[in-house]
């Protein structure tokens, strides 16, 4: 059972917001005037009655097991603005103790609980026809075999050419190519490809770039063309990153895991936002990345706030060196970590991302959490120096989403240290969290 009175803070709760009117909106919201009827129960649900611009209230509820919301509003986001105001007020005062939901909401949440208790044995677990399946599969991996083959000639002939007259050549080239991948059924190889389109007006040093990820591409190939003859694990990698789907199998982790991070990314098409949710088992001491996806216009369903534990189970997918994760059954609601995690040394950080590029040498980052380190901005970018001076780590040029975050970091600093969460890559340090010494409230920088 979880106490409903141990609250997030406003921050956490913001951080659910879809978008910024959201935000705005809900915070006009998350005061005690237009509220009635609120209260919480003692397994993690929060109810209320909100009012609005008609004669009937708005009922809205919230699980904050997953968080999950229901609001009788017209709004098609999630959560909705009442909902967002309604976590607001609950994370500022409270909503008494626990007691029983009446019936508008407690008939959600039941049906939320008997979902989530179904035993996993009445779930179909595979195909109902296993040979058509693999007949599937094989026809599919012809597919791909044959797309690769084409992506090799038309490397071949791209480095033949030479890279300089990739400025002039378009985008058109590469999206075509990128289409034919997906003809092709090869999803992943589709993505790199269209990457590799937008290097060439991508700034300075942008041939060097570019010939580094055609190597990459390239390895990828021959990989896929090789793969019956590689060691299952590399071989989950691969099929991974052509873009086969993989599913989440094995003994499920249970852990109290720390939410570290979350954003968002867009497809170059615009077509497909990506949520990056990153996690870190505080008992086992496991990374662990969960993706959620959401359609044009809108936001992908999962939201975790930074900083909050979840009492979880987790399934890793095979392939991309162990990060990839599916959340499981959940044993408790979402609570706030009261202490800053553990950092370590920016020597530290290159020694673990190079250890997990062994098994995947498509893998841009690695997550880390350095500490304690101190931002120094500099002439050729910014830095992310040990606090005994002795090494450092470049920051990525991309910075942490944005380069106000960056000297949000500094401000966050004044000069002394701080532990930074972000991903450890080629290209540098991307902060993504850090958190304020003094409180331990941490503080998203993308």
């Amino acid at each position: 059972m979880t106490e409903q009175g141990v609250r997030w803070t406003a921050e956490q709760v913001l951080a659910l917001a879809p978008d910024d009117a959201s935000r705005k909106a809900g915070a006009k919201l998350g005061g005690a005037g237009p509220w009635s009827q609120t209260g919480g129960s003692a397994s993690g649900g929060v109810w209320g009655l909100c009012k609005g611009s008609g004669r009937t209230p708005y009922r809205t509820v919230v699980d904050l097991t997953g968080p999950a919301y229901k609001c009788s509003c017209p709004s098609r986001k999630f959560p909705c603005k009442h909902a967002l105001g309604l976590l607001l007020l609950w994370a500022a005062e409270g909503l008494g103790a626990p007691a029983e939901a009446p019936d508008w909401a407690g008939e959600w949440l039941a049906a939320r609980a008997a979902k989530a208790a179904a035993p996993a044995a009445g779930r179909p677990t595979g195909p109902a026809d296993a040979e058509a399946a693999r007949k599937r599969a094989q026809r599919r991996a012809e597919r791909i075999g044959a797309g690769v083959s084409e992506l090799e000639q038309r490397l071949t002939d791209l480095l033949r050419r030479g890279l300089a007259g990739q400025e002039q050549t378009g985008y058109g080239w590469w999206e075509e190519t990128a289409a034919r991948m997906v003809d092709a059924q090869a999803p992943g190889l589709a993505a790199r490809v269209r990457e590799l389109g937008t290097i060439p007006s991508s700034g300075a040093g942008w041939p060097a770039r570019m010939l580094e990820e055609c190597a990459l591409l390239h390895l990828l190939d021959r990989a896929w063309l090789g793969v019956h003859a590689l060691p299952e694990p590399l071989a989950a990698t691969v099929r991974t990153r052509v873009g086969l789907p993989g599913t989440a199998e094995g003994a499920a982790v249970r852990d109290r895991w720390l939410v570290l991070a979350q954003y968002d990314t867009v497809s170059p098409d615009g077509k497909l936002t990506t949520r990056r949710v990153w996690l870190h088992g505080l008992d086992g001491g496991r990374p662990a990345l969960v993706l959620d996806f959401g359609p044009p216009g809108r936001p992908p369903a999962l939201s975790l706030p930074v900083g909050l534990v979840l009492d979880a189970e987790a399934r890793f997918r095979p392939g991309s060196a162990g990060l990839r994760a599916d959340l499981g059954e959940r044993f408790a609601a979402p609570a706030p970590h009261a202490r800053i995690p553990d950092g370590v040394s920016t020597g530290a950080a290159l020694d673990a991302y190079g250890a997990a590029l062994r098994e995947d040498p498509w893998l841009e980052s690695w997550p880390v959490v350095l500490g304690p380190v101190v931002p120094i901005p500099g002439e050729h970018g910014w830095q992310l120096a040990d606090a005994d001076g002795k090494d450092a780590l470049p920051v990525a040029s991309a910075g942490s989403r944005s380069r106000s975050g960056l000297w949000q970091l500094a401000a966050l600093s004044g000069g002394g240290p701080v532990t930074v969460f972000g991903e450890c890559g080629h290209r540098g340090f991307t902060p993504l969290t850090a958190w304020q010494p003094e409180t331990a409230e941490p503080i998203s920088l993308n």
